[in-house]
């Protein structure tokens, strides 16, 4: 029996708990769920997308918080602190509100194996029956179908986007990779799709089950002014809102993404407008095209597939003239790193190519070779991202920019730096 008194002690534990770190099935997790019997008397939002999803449960729960409601969001994965998959009211959960409910769960499971991730998700919601939240916000962790959070019964469901990532597990193509995401949807229940270009796949399983679809562009939209935009959503609308305090322009359709789930849901949990308001711009959610202040200027992004660095490169477009664009870049190597660096290539005047030394991660040279082959000039190996987010920073004058990207792990280790003023 391991001993378990920290909340390291048990993350620890846990990663070595079941045979492989990924074991997509719900029958072990949904066994545990049942033995504690773990039932949610509040409505359930289940989020599910390839990019967007992190920023669409950001501003759900920013908006309920300010209509007054005890929200708990689950999200993955961390940049910082394991705490931060579990929020409470915005606030990531005590170290000993997840060690409560992870002795719980290991009460329950009796020999079952769980994953880290299963323990999270069972943690997480635990956590949240106990505080007595208003609302739960599950943010999909791989897919949907078999992921460890469709073990509960969301009242709406939404797909933010669909595009290729993680192939090897959901499959290599959009109708297969939407027919999973679209495993979260529940008959008669309200599925919304914010992609503009939902997958056959996954309109046919909405329709086969009976579920209350909604499509972007359909049922609902949005139409921008200059500071302002409104949403629609069928003969209703909202108008004179302000643009959402995270950056980007595709935050635009996240932001609509999150007004058609409380359109969905308003019979329950109404939001008014002075709280919709509120929550678009007091929002916060690290590494998602997170511009920090001070110069020089420097953006965290955690995108890591070719769709959210597209994204994530007209972002870059956007912003004031920059004299030398400085990418502290790296990426693990499933992700497709040659996309990305093609989508990338004309935003960056100098590539500070960085190690990371974990499963799956590359080392700087590898990084750097891959760029040289891509004929991208000025490049540059470093051994760790913490040194090369150093050298960027000796190297960058007030009037240039710093952009750290291609990983939650990049972005991670130069937030540790930055904490450490390394």
């Amino acid at each position: 029996m391991t001993i378990k008194k920290t909340l390291d002690d048990w993350l620890r534990w846990q990663e070595s708990l079941h045979l492989s770190a990924i074991d997509m099935g719900l029958e072990r997790v949904a066994r545990v769920r049942d033995a504690m019997n773990l039932k949610p008397a509040c409505p359930v939002i289940m989020v599910a997308g390839t990019n967007g999803k992190g920023s669409t449960c950001a501003m759900l729960s920013s908006m309920f918080h300010a209509a007054g409601f005890k929200v708990g969001t689950y999200t993955s994965p961390h940049i910082l602190q394991y705490n931060e998959r579990i929020a409470i009211d915005l606030k990531p959960a005590s170290d000993a509100r997840i060690i409560a409910s992870f002795e719980a769960i290991d009460a329950a499971r009796g020999d079952t194996t769980l994953t880290y991730f299963e323990f999270g998700t069972l943690a997480a919601v635990h956590s949240f029956v106990a505080e007595k939240v208003d609302v739960i916000i599950l943010e999909v962790g791989l897919g949907g179908r078999l992921d460890a959070v469709n073990i509960f019964e969301p009242d709406v469901s939404v797909v933010v986007s669909v595009d290729l990532d993680h192939q090897a597990i959901l499959g290599d193509n959009r109708e297969d990779i939407g027919f999973e995401k679209a495993g979260i949807y529940r008959a008669g229940k309200p599925a919304i799709c914010v992609d503009p270009e939902p997958p056959r796949r996954l309109l046919d399983h909405a329709a086969a089950i009976g579920a209350d679809l909604r499509l972007y562009g359909r049922d609902f939209g949005f139409t921008r002014m200059d500071n302002q935009w409104s949403f629609r959503h069928g003969e209703h609308a909202r108008h004179a809102l302000p643009i959402p305090a995270l950056r980007g322009g595709y935050q635009m359709v996240n932001a609509c993404g999150a007004l058609a789930v409380l359109e969905a849901i308003k019979d329950k949990l109404p939001v008014g407008i002075g709280a919709v308001k509120q929550g678009l711009v007091e929002v916060e959610w690290p590494g998602r095209f997170q511009v920090l202040p001070g110069r020089p200027a420097v953006v965290l992004d955690v995108g890591h597939n070719p769709h959210a660095v597209k994204a994530m490169a007209a972002a870059l477009k956007q912003l004031p003239y920059a004299e030398n664009r400085y990418a502290v870049f790296s990426m693990l190597a499933d992700k497709d790193m040659a996309a990305v660096i093609e989508l990338a290539r004309g935003e960056f005047d100098h590539w500070l190519a960085a190690g990371l030394d974990m499963p799956r991660g590359q080392s700087g040279a590898a990084i750097a070779s891959a760029l040289t082959q891509a004929g991208i000039p000025n490049v540059k190996a470093y051994d760790t991202v913490a040194d090369a987010w150093k050298a960027a920073l000796s190297q960058a004058g007030d009037n240039d920019r710093i952009v750290v990207f291609g990983s939650f792990h990049t972005v991670a280790e130069v937030e540790a730096a930055r904490r450490h003023r390394v």
